[in-house]
């Protein structure tokens, strides 16, 4: 009989194959320099900068980093329901989620770095202390997921709210083995969707590597796009234009 765990709702599921130890450490190792890439930037901010438009429209930065800082709680709490087989979604409701943005997002700007860095260890001790058995229990975020893409989850709010904030930092400068990581989460995101255009994603990576991804939503014949990585991914999550990709690139349905 395979090896089981709780998952969403107290059922038990098939573990498969084990997220081990080492992945997850370098997981969180890649989060942490996202963490520290983030609180660099949210340095360079002060008080009255920090009111600023991010590129979100109607967030302010202090919106976004409180965002992030809501985010590893709210991912902490499907930790929580990994580790118990006890569901606890990451927001009470959507409504209690804006409400905690809103909240937070009129502190000050000593306050919204020392609440993203108290939310950052909250989250880390969490992932550093959950049994490695627990990592394939069946948690909700939207939909059902294995508790391991929380970790994938973390790293993609933590690069594209970085290049959200508008200060110096764009989908270029995301580190290549996570940026290849990010057009993996945002292809599987579209993937099945019925309002997604047939396109196929062509990836040169600056190491001479290249991937390839498929978008069928529809039957008609794919076109192709084809670009570097952060400009794909900045296209694909609707932050950017197509300027500097190659072919016919489609209007994508909005991300999320």
């Amino acid at each position: 009989m395979a090896d089981t765990v709780l998952g969403a709702g107290g059922t038990q599921v098939p573990t498969g194959p084990q997220h081990s130890t080492e992945q997850v450490t370098a997981a969180l190792s890649a989060i942490e320099a996202g963490t520290q890439r983030l609180l660099a930037v949210g340095k360079a901010f002060d008080d009255a900068s920090v009111r600023r438009p991010s590129l979100l429209p109607g967030w302010t930065r202090a919106h976004v980093l409180t965002h992030l800082a809501r985010n590893a709680d709210g991912l902490l709490n499907l930790l929580i329901w990994a580790r118990t087989g006890a569901e606890h979604p990451m927001y009470a409701s959507p409504a209690d989620r804006d409400a905690d943005i809103e909240e937070g997002s009129v502190r000050g700007h000593r306050l919204l770095l020392e609440d993203l860095v108290a939310s950052h260890g909250r989250f880390a001790h969490a992932v550093r202390t959950l049994p490695e058995s627990a990592w394939n229990a069946e948690v909700f975020a939207r939909e059902p997921i294995p508790a391991h893409h929380v970790l994938r989850k973390r790293l993609l709010e933590l690069w594209v709210h970085l290049v959200d904030l508008d200060h110096g930092f764009g989908f270029a400068d995301i580190p290549e083995p996570d940026v290849e990581q990010l057009l993996e989460d945002a292809v599987q995101t579209f993937g099945g969707r019925p309002d997604v255009p047939a396109v196929t994603v062509v990836v040169d990576f600056p190491d001479g590597h290249l991937r390839t991804w498929e978008l069928r939503g529809t039957t008609e014949p794919p076109t192709q796009v084809r670009g570097a990585p952060g400009a794909m991914l900045g296209w694909l999550l609707g932050r950017t234009g197509d300027q500097t990709l190659e072919g016919d690139a489609p209007e994508l349905p909005v991300w999320l």
